[in-house]
Protein backbone atom coordinates (compact mmCIF):
# COMPACT_ATOMS: atom_id res chain seq x y z
CA UNK A 1 0.00 0.00 0.00
CA UNK A 2 1.27 3.23 -0.80
CA UNK A 3 1.97 6.25 1.83
CA UNK A 4 -1.43 7.80 2.80
CA UNK A 5 0.03 11.02 1.43
CA UNK A 6 0.19 10.04 -1.78
CA UNK A 7 -2.90 8.34 -1.87
CA UNK A 8 -4.95 11.71 -0.53
CA UNK A 9 -3.10 14.77 -1.29
CA UNK A 10 -6.25 17.35 0.12
CA UNK A 11 -4.44 20.23 -0.19
CA UNK A 12 -4.25 20.01 -4.14
CA UNK A 13 -7.23 18.41 -4.15
CA UNK A 14 -5.80 15.13 -5.59
CA UNK A 15 -7.37 12.13 -4.32
CA UNK A 16 -5.78 8.40 -5.39
CA UNK A 17 -8.45 6.42 -7.27
CA UNK A 18 -6.81 3.54 -5.50
CA UNK A 19 -8.66 4.27 -2.30
CA UNK A 20 -11.70 2.94 -3.98
CA UNK A 21 -10.50 -0.48 -5.03
CA UNK A 22 -7.99 -1.61 -3.15
CA UNK A 23 -8.53 -4.22 -0.86
CA UNK A 24 -5.61 -4.03 1.28
CA UNK A 25 -6.55 -0.34 1.93
CA UNK A 26 -9.96 -1.51 2.49
CA UNK A 27 -8.62 -3.78 5.26
CA UNK A 28 -7.04 -0.85 6.81
CA UNK A 29 -10.35 1.09 6.70
CA UNK A 30 -11.58 -1.56 8.52
CA UNK A 31 -9.49 -1.39 11.48
CA UNK A 32 -8.04 1.98 11.45
CA UNK A 33 -11.43 3.61 11.01
CA UNK A 34 -14.45 1.40 11.82
CA UNK A 35 -12.92 0.11 14.63
CA UNK A 36 -12.45 3.79 16.45
CA UNK A 37 -14.91 6.05 14.68
CA UNK A 38 -18.58 6.73 16.17
CA UNK A 39 -20.64 4.81 13.96
CA UNK A 40 -24.55 5.23 13.33
CA UNK A 41 -25.89 1.90 14.41
CA UNK A 42 -30.26 2.86 14.96
CA UNK A 43 -33.25 4.33 15.93
CA UNK A 44 -34.26 3.67 19.24
CA UNK A 45 -37.83 3.60 17.51
CA UNK A 46 -36.76 0.38 15.87
CA UNK A 47 -36.55 -1.13 19.41
CA UNK A 48 -39.59 0.40 21.33
CA UNK A 49 -40.48 -2.13 23.58
CA UNK A 50 -38.07 -4.60 26.04
CA UNK A 51 -36.41 -7.29 24.68
CA UNK A 52 -36.90 -5.90 21.02
CA UNK A 53 -33.56 -6.25 18.95
CA UNK A 54 -33.04 -4.79 15.55
CA UNK A 55 -29.73 -6.62 14.01
CA UNK A 56 -27.37 -3.81 12.59
CA UNK A 57 -23.62 -3.67 11.27
CA UNK A 58 -20.37 -1.49 12.30
CA UNK A 59 -17.85 -1.59 9.64
CA UNK A 60 -17.79 -5.67 8.89
CA UNK A 61 -19.02 -6.85 12.19
CA UNK A 62 -23.08 -7.56 12.64
CA UNK A 63 -24.30 -6.25 15.56
CA UNK A 64 -27.53 -6.36 17.97
CA UNK A 65 -29.16 -3.47 18.96
CA UNK A 66 -31.32 -3.81 21.81
CA UNK A 67 -33.36 -2.69 24.67
CA UNK A 68 -33.09 -4.71 27.44
CA UNK A 69 -35.87 -4.88 30.37
CA UNK A 70 -34.65 -1.56 32.28
CA UNK A 71 -35.33 -0.04 28.92
CA UNK A 72 -31.64 0.93 28.37
CA UNK A 73 -30.69 0.55 24.91
CA UNK A 74 -26.97 -1.61 24.50
CA UNK A 75 -25.42 -2.73 21.31
CA UNK A 76 -23.78 -6.13 21.37
CA UNK A 77 -21.52 -7.91 18.68
CA UNK A 78 -23.79 -10.66 16.91
CA UNK A 79 -21.39 -13.38 17.45
CA UNK A 80 -21.14 -15.99 20.22
CA UNK A 81 -18.10 -16.36 22.02
CA UNK A 82 -17.85 -20.52 21.68
CA UNK A 83 -17.90 -21.11 18.03
CA UNK A 84 -18.56 -17.92 17.13
CA UNK A 85 -22.41 -18.04 15.09
CA UNK A 86 -24.27 -15.16 14.51
CA UNK A 87 -26.87 -15.42 17.52
CA UNK A 88 -29.83 -13.39 15.36
CA UNK A 89 -30.31 -14.35 11.84
CA UNK A 90 -33.17 -12.35 11.48
CA UNK A 91 -33.33 -8.84 11.11
CA UNK A 92 -35.43 -7.60 14.25
CA UNK A 93 -37.89 -9.53 16.84
CA UNK A 94 -37.76 -9.75 20.62
CA UNK A 95 -36.18 -12.15 22.63
CA UNK A 96 -35.25 -12.25 26.10
CA UNK A 97 -32.41 -14.08 25.87
CA UNK A 98 -29.84 -14.81 23.16
CA UNK A 99 -29.31 -18.41 22.24
CA UNK A 100 -26.97 -19.63 19.92
CA UNK A 101 -28.48 -22.04 17.27
CA UNK A 102 -25.44 -23.88 16.98
CA UNK A 103 -24.42 -25.50 21.03
CA UNK A 104 -26.71 -23.14 22.82
CA UNK A 105 -25.32 -20.94 24.82
CA UNK A 106 -27.11 -18.18 26.04
CA UNK A 107 -26.89 -14.30 27.14
CA UNK A 108 -28.88 -11.70 28.72
CA UNK A 109 -29.44 -7.96 28.81
CA UNK A 110 -31.76 -8.40 31.88
CA UNK A 111 -30.13 -5.87 34.29
CA UNK A 112 -31.86 -7.91 36.93
CA UNK A 113 -29.85 -11.40 36.36
CA UNK A 114 -27.09 -10.34 35.06
CA UNK A 115 -24.11 -7.81 35.68
CA UNK A 116 -23.48 -6.28 32.50
CA UNK A 117 -25.51 -6.52 28.86
CA UNK A 118 -24.87 -10.15 27.14
CA UNK A 119 -23.49 -11.98 30.09
CA UNK A 120 -23.59 -15.74 29.50
CA UNK A 121 -26.08 -17.10 31.51
CA UNK A 122 -27.01 -20.61 30.13
CA UNK A 123 -24.77 -23.05 29.04
CA UNK A 124 -26.37 -27.05 28.09
CA UNK A 125 -23.94 -29.83 29.58
CA UNK A 126 -22.18 -26.69 31.96
CA UNK A 127 -22.52 -29.27 35.18
CA UNK A 128 -21.91 -32.67 33.37
CA UNK A 129 -19.31 -31.65 30.24
CA UNK A 130 -17.84 -28.21 31.63
CA UNK A 131 -17.82 -29.98 35.37
CA UNK A 132 -19.33 -27.12 36.87
CA UNK A 133 -15.65 -25.74 35.69
CA UNK A 134 -16.40 -22.57 33.48
CA UNK A 135 -16.26 -18.83 33.90
CA UNK A 136 -19.12 -18.18 32.56
CA UNK A 137 -18.38 -14.16 33.20
CA UNK A 138 -15.29 -14.50 31.33
CA UNK A 139 -17.35 -15.22 28.00
CA UNK A 140 -19.82 -12.84 27.83
CA UNK A 141 -20.73 -11.33 24.28
CA UNK A 142 -18.35 -8.67 23.55
CA UNK A 143 -19.97 -4.97 23.89
CA UNK A 144 -18.97 -1.75 22.75
CA UNK A 145 -16.80 0.29 24.43
CA UNK A 146 -19.26 3.24 24.21
CA UNK A 147 -22.67 4.11 23.16
CA UNK A 148 -24.73 7.34 23.03
CA UNK A 149 -28.63 7.98 22.06
CA UNK A 150 -28.18 11.33 20.56
CA UNK A 151 -32.32 12.57 19.99
CA UNK A 152 -32.80 8.37 19.22
CA UNK A 153 -30.46 7.77 17.25
CA UNK A 154 -28.19 5.23 18.40
CA UNK A 155 -24.73 5.73 17.69
CA UNK A 156 -21.50 3.46 18.93
CA UNK A 157 -17.57 3.11 18.79
CA UNK A 158 -15.56 -0.03 19.99
CA UNK A 159 -12.77 2.18 21.62
CA UNK A 160 -13.03 3.28 24.82
CA UNK A 161 -10.54 6.09 23.89
CA UNK A 162 -12.97 8.09 21.83
CA UNK A 163 -13.78 11.15 22.85
CA UNK A 164 -17.98 11.74 23.43
CA UNK A 165 -20.26 11.75 20.84
CA UNK A 166 -21.14 15.40 20.49
CA UNK A 167 -17.54 16.37 21.09
CA UNK A 168 -16.72 13.91 18.06
CA UNK A 169 -19.89 15.67 16.28
CA UNK A 170 -18.78 19.10 16.91
CA UNK A 171 -21.58 22.27 15.64
CA UNK A 172 -22.20 19.85 12.78
CA UNK A 173 -24.92 18.72 15.89
CA UNK A 174 -26.59 21.88 14.81
CA UNK A 175 -27.60 20.30 11.20
CA UNK A 176 -28.06 16.91 13.05
CA UNK A 177 -30.58 18.30 15.29
CA UNK A 178 -32.58 20.12 12.17
CA UNK A 179 -33.19 16.82 10.90
CA UNK A 180 -34.18 15.14 14.77
CA UNK A 181 -36.28 17.86 16.00
CA UNK A 182 -39.50 18.51 15.44
CA UNK A 183 -40.84 20.37 12.37
CA UNK A 184 -41.76 22.84 14.89
CA UNK A 185 -38.80 23.43 16.54
CA UNK A 186 -39.82 21.13 19.76
CA UNK A 187 -36.73 18.95 20.68
CA UNK A 188 -36.79 15.47 19.75
CA UNK A 189 -39.93 13.90 19.01
CA UNK A 190 -39.04 12.01 15.12
CA UNK A 191 -39.77 8.45 14.71
CA UNK A 192 -38.70 5.84 11.72
CA UNK A 193 -41.69 4.72 9.56
CA UNK A 194 -42.06 2.10 7.47
CA UNK A 195 -39.02 0.23 8.75
CA UNK A 196 -35.48 0.21 6.92
CA UNK A 197 -34.73 -0.24 3.23
CA UNK A 198 -31.49 -1.87 2.23
CA UNK A 199 -29.18 -2.74 -0.77
CA UNK A 200 -26.46 -3.59 -1.74
CA UNK A 201 -23.94 -1.93 -4.67
CA UNK A 202 -20.92 -2.37 -6.52
CA UNK A 203 -19.70 0.40 -5.42
CA UNK A 204 -17.02 1.26 -2.56
CA UNK A 205 -18.59 2.84 0.47
CA UNK A 206 -17.12 6.49 0.29
CA UNK A 207 -18.37 7.61 -2.74
CA UNK A 208 -21.93 8.17 -1.33
CA UNK A 209 -20.78 9.48 2.00
CA UNK A 210 -18.80 12.37 -0.65
CA UNK A 211 -21.72 12.61 -2.79
CA UNK A 212 -24.03 13.48 0.32
CA UNK A 213 -21.35 15.88 1.94
CA UNK A 214 -22.30 18.10 -0.44
CA UNK A 215 -21.26 17.47 -4.37
CA UNK A 216 -24.23 19.47 -5.92
CA UNK A 217 -22.01 19.46 -9.10
CA UNK A 218 -23.36 15.82 -10.00
CA UNK A 219 -27.05 17.74 -10.39
CA UNK A 220 -26.94 17.24 -13.97
CA UNK A 221 -27.66 13.23 -13.37
CA UNK A 222 -30.98 13.88 -12.14
CA UNK A 223 -32.11 16.53 -15.03
CA UNK A 224 -34.57 13.50 -16.10
CA UNK A 225 -36.33 13.31 -12.71
CA UNK A 226 -36.47 16.87 -12.51
CA UNK A 227 -38.17 17.52 -15.73
CA UNK A 228 -40.87 14.56 -15.17
CA UNK A 229 -41.29 16.34 -11.28
CA UNK A 230 -41.77 14.47 -8.47
CA UNK A 231 -41.76 16.67 -5.62
CA UNK A 232 -44.52 17.22 -3.13
CA UNK A 233 -45.91 20.32 -4.72
CA UNK A 234 -46.00 18.69 -8.21
CA UNK A 235 -44.66 20.46 -11.19
CA UNK A 236 -40.69 20.54 -12.26
CA UNK A 237 -38.15 19.52 -9.70
CA UNK A 238 -37.02 16.63 -7.15
CA UNK A 239 -38.24 18.84 -4.10
CA UNK A 240 -39.68 22.29 -3.07
CA UNK A 241 -37.07 25.06 -3.31
CA UNK A 242 -34.66 25.91 -0.65
CA UNK A 243 -33.34 29.72 -0.45
CA UNK A 244 -30.09 30.93 0.85
CA UNK A 245 -28.24 27.47 0.49
CA UNK A 246 -24.53 27.25 1.09
CA UNK A 247 -21.56 24.57 1.93
CA UNK A 248 -20.83 24.30 4.91
CA UNK A 249 -17.24 21.91 5.84
CA UNK A 250 -16.04 21.06 9.52
CA UNK A 251 -12.01 20.57 8.30
CA UNK A 252 -10.82 18.72 11.55
CA UNK A 253 -14.05 17.14 11.81
CA UNK A 254 -14.61 15.58 8.34
CA UNK A 255 -18.29 16.50 8.10
CA UNK A 256 -20.09 18.83 5.98
CA UNK A 257 -23.60 19.83 4.01
CA UNK A 258 -25.80 21.68 1.75
CA UNK A 259 -28.12 24.27 4.09
CA UNK A 260 -27.87 27.89 5.79
CA UNK A 261 -25.93 29.87 7.77
CA UNK A 262 -27.22 29.87 11.77
CA UNK A 263 -29.64 32.56 11.63
CA UNK A 264 -31.78 34.07 14.55
CA UNK A 265 -35.58 34.23 12.45
CA UNK A 266 -37.60 32.31 11.08
CA UNK A 267 -37.45 32.91 7.26
CA UNK A 268 -40.77 33.42 6.07
CA UNK A 269 -43.21 31.04 5.56
CA UNK A 270 -42.90 29.19 2.25
CA UNK A 271 -45.72 26.83 1.15
CA UNK A 272 -45.24 23.26 0.60
CA UNK A 273 -46.64 20.00 -0.43
CA UNK A 274 -49.47 22.00 -2.33
CA UNK A 275 -50.97 19.24 -4.34
CA UNK A 276 -52.86 18.59 -0.53
CA UNK A 277 -54.64 21.65 0.88
CA UNK A 278 -54.82 19.54 3.69
CA UNK A 279 -51.47 18.71 4.26
CA UNK A 280 -49.93 22.08 3.35
CA UNK A 281 -52.28 23.96 6.16
CA UNK A 282 -50.94 21.58 8.40
CA UNK A 283 -47.42 22.74 7.48
CA UNK A 284 -48.41 26.42 7.49
CA UNK A 285 -49.83 25.60 11.15
CA UNK A 286 -46.15 24.22 11.97
CA UNK A 287 -44.52 26.99 10.63
CA UNK A 288 -46.26 29.22 13.14
CA UNK A 289 -46.01 27.25 16.41
CA UNK A 290 -42.49 27.05 15.16
CA UNK A 291 -41.88 30.57 15.37
CA UNK A 292 -43.20 30.39 19.09
CA UNK A 293 -41.37 27.55 20.25
CA UNK A 294 -38.10 28.93 18.84
CA UNK A 295 -38.25 32.63 19.34
CA UNK A 296 -35.26 34.39 19.08
CA UNK A 297 -33.02 31.68 19.46
CA UNK A 298 -30.75 29.89 16.73
CA UNK A 299 -31.19 27.83 14.29
CA UNK A 300 -30.39 26.51 10.95
CA UNK A 301 -32.16 24.39 7.94
CA UNK A 302 -30.25 22.15 5.70
CA UNK A 303 -30.70 19.82 2.31
CA UNK A 304 -28.12 17.16 3.09
CA UNK A 305 -24.80 16.85 5.19
CA UNK A 306 -22.78 13.54 5.76
CA UNK A 307 -21.24 12.82 9.40
CA UNK A 308 -17.63 11.19 9.43
CA UNK A 309 -17.42 8.49 8.33
CA UNK A 310 -20.49 6.61 6.52
CA UNK A 311 -23.58 8.41 7.73
CA UNK A 312 -25.45 10.85 5.57
CA UNK A 313 -29.01 12.78 6.68
CA UNK A 314 -31.40 14.58 4.98
CA UNK A 315 -33.40 17.13 6.99
CA UNK A 316 -35.99 18.05 4.96
CA UNK A 317 -37.26 16.82 1.79
CA UNK A 318 -37.16 13.92 2.09
CA UNK A 319 -36.07 13.25 5.43
CA UNK A 320 -34.18 10.51 6.11
CA UNK A 321 -31.32 8.83 7.63
CA UNK A 322 -28.99 7.08 5.64
CA UNK A 323 -25.53 4.57 6.08
CA UNK A 324 -23.16 3.01 4.17
CA UNK A 325 -22.37 -0.88 5.02
CA UNK A 326 -18.64 -1.43 4.10
CA UNK A 327 -18.36 -5.13 2.37
CA UNK A 328 -15.29 -4.81 0.25
CA UNK A 329 -13.13 -2.08 -1.62
CA UNK A 330 -16.06 -1.80 -4.31
CA UNK A 331 -19.26 -3.39 -2.33
CA UNK A 332 -21.20 -1.86 0.36
CA UNK A 333 -24.69 -1.80 1.66
CA UNK A 334 -26.84 0.95 2.04
CA UNK A 335 -29.52 1.73 4.31
CA UNK A 336 -32.27 4.39 4.65
CA UNK A 337 -34.60 5.03 7.32
CA UNK A 338 -37.45 7.65 7.21
CA UNK A 339 -38.50 9.99 9.96
CA UNK A 340 -41.22 11.95 10.26
CA UNK A 341 -42.63 13.17 13.52
CA UNK A 342 -44.62 10.74 15.95
CA UNK A 343 -47.34 13.11 16.30
CA UNK A 344 -47.99 14.05 13.01
CA UNK A 345 -51.27 13.07 11.49
CA UNK A 346 -51.42 9.89 9.74
CA UNK A 347 -52.68 11.78 6.78
CA UNK A 348 -48.91 13.59 6.94
CA UNK A 349 -47.12 10.73 7.59
CA UNK A 350 -48.65 8.69 4.70
CA UNK A 351 -48.05 11.84 2.20
CA UNK A 352 -44.51 11.61 3.08
CA UNK A 353 -43.98 7.66 2.87
CA UNK A 354 -45.27 7.93 -0.83
CA UNK A 355 -42.86 11.15 -1.57
CA UNK A 356 -39.74 9.77 0.22
CA UNK A 357 -40.01 6.20 -1.32
CA UNK A 358 -39.98 7.99 -4.88
CA UNK A 359 -37.53 9.71 -4.23
CA UNK A 360 -34.89 7.76 -2.39
CA UNK A 361 -33.85 4.35 -1.90
CA UNK A 362 -33.66 1.13 -4.63
CA UNK A 363 -37.11 1.89 -6.34
CA UNK A 364 -36.73 5.99 -5.97
CA UNK A 365 -36.00 8.00 -8.78
CA UNK A 366 -33.54 10.10 -7.58
CA UNK A 367 -31.49 7.37 -5.70
CA UNK A 368 -31.15 5.34 -9.21
CA UNK A 369 -29.35 8.23 -10.80
CA UNK A 370 -26.62 8.04 -7.92
CA UNK A 371 -26.71 3.85 -8.08
CA UNK A 372 -24.92 4.18 -11.14
CA UNK A 373 -22.86 6.73 -10.65
CA UNK A 374 -21.28 4.90 -7.42
CA UNK A 375 -20.68 1.89 -9.27
CA UNK A 376 -19.42 2.87 -12.49
CA UNK A 377 -17.01 5.27 -10.53
CA UNK A 378 -16.15 2.01 -8.71
CA UNK A 379 -15.44 -0.47 -11.95
CA UNK A 380 -13.75 2.46 -13.28
CA UNK A 381 -11.32 2.40 -10.61
CA UNK A 382 -10.10 -1.12 -10.71
CA UNK A 383 -7.82 -1.49 -13.10
CA UNK A 384 -3.71 -1.38 -13.29
CA UNK A 385 -3.27 1.92 -14.89
CA UNK A 386 -6.52 3.59 -13.16
CA UNK A 387 -5.18 2.98 -9.78
CA UNK A 388 -2.07 5.10 -10.50
CA UNK A 389 -4.13 8.49 -11.58
CA UNK A 390 -6.24 10.52 -9.21
CA UNK A 391 -9.62 11.91 -8.96
CA UNK A 392 -10.20 15.85 -9.14
CA UNK A 393 -11.14 18.07 -6.15
CA UNK A 394 -9.94 21.57 -6.91
CA UNK A 395 -13.62 22.98 -7.55
CA UNK A 396 -13.00 26.22 -5.18
CA UNK A 397 -9.76 25.04 -3.82
CA UNK A 398 -8.66 28.69 -1.61
CA UNK A 399 -11.32 30.16 -1.58
CA UNK A 400 -13.71 29.12 1.68
CA UNK A 401 -13.53 31.23 4.31
CA UNK A 402 -14.28 30.84 8.67
CA UNK A 403 -17.83 30.88 9.98
CA UNK A 404 -17.61 32.73 13.49
CA UNK A 405 -21.03 30.76 14.63
CA UNK A 406 -19.54 27.41 14.15
CA UNK A 407 -16.49 26.03 15.74
CA UNK A 408 -14.23 24.81 13.19
CA UNK A 409 -16.62 25.45 10.24
CA UNK A 410 -15.97 26.75 6.65
CA UNK A 411 -18.21 27.96 4.88
CA UNK A 412 -18.27 27.91 0.78
CA UNK A 413 -19.85 28.85 -2.74
CA UNK A 414 -22.65 26.01 -2.81
CA UNK A 415 -20.76 24.99 -6.00
CA UNK A 416 -17.37 23.50 -4.33
CA UNK A 417 -15.57 20.58 -3.53
CA UNK A 418 -14.11 21.47 -0.20
CA UNK A 419 -16.57 19.91 1.43
CA UNK A 420 -14.88 16.40 -0.27
CA UNK A 421 -11.59 17.82 0.66
CA UNK A 422 -12.18 17.76 4.19
CA UNK A 423 -13.83 14.56 4.23
CA UNK A 424 -10.63 13.11 3.02
CA UNK A 425 -8.12 14.78 4.68
CA UNK A 426 -9.85 13.22 7.68
CA UNK A 427 -9.62 10.26 6.14
CA UNK A 428 -6.17 10.45 5.76
CA UNK A 429 -6.06 11.06 9.31
CA UNK A 430 -7.29 8.12 10.35
CA UNK A 431 -5.51 5.88 8.40
CA UNK A 432 -2.41 7.44 9.13
CA UNK A 433 -2.66 6.08 12.66
CA UNK A 434 -3.18 9.16 14.51
CA UNK A 435 -4.30 9.42 18.08
CA UNK A 436 -7.07 11.22 19.22
CA UNK A 437 -5.08 13.99 20.56
CA UNK A 438 -4.51 14.52 17.16
CA UNK A 439 -8.03 13.73 15.73
CA UNK A 440 -9.62 16.03 17.98
CA UNK A 441 -9.64 19.81 17.45
CA UNK A 442 -8.52 21.89 20.75
CA UNK A 443 -11.18 23.07 22.90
Amino acid sequence: MKAIDELVRADEGLVSRAIFADEEIFQQEIKRIFARAWLFVGHESLVPKPDDYFVSRMGTDSVILTRDRQGQIQVLLNSCTHRGMKLCRYDHGNNRTFTCPYHGWSFSTDGNLVERPGELVGVPGFATHYLSELDKKQWGLKSVAQVCNYKGTIWATWDENAPPFEAYLGDMRLYLDAALDHRDGREGGSVVIGGVQKWRIPANWKLPAENFIGDLYHDISHRSVDIVGIGPSGGKGRRDPMKGRVAIAFPQLGHGLLGNLPHFEEPEFTAMYQSDPEIAEYYRQIHERRILNLGDGMRVRHRVGTIFPNMSFHGIQPRTLTVFHPISATEMEMWRMYLVDEDAPEAVKEMARHYYLRYSGPGGMTESDDLENWSQATEASKGAVAQDMFFNYQMGLGHSTPIPELRGAVLSNEYTEENARAYYRRWAHFMGGADWAGLMPES
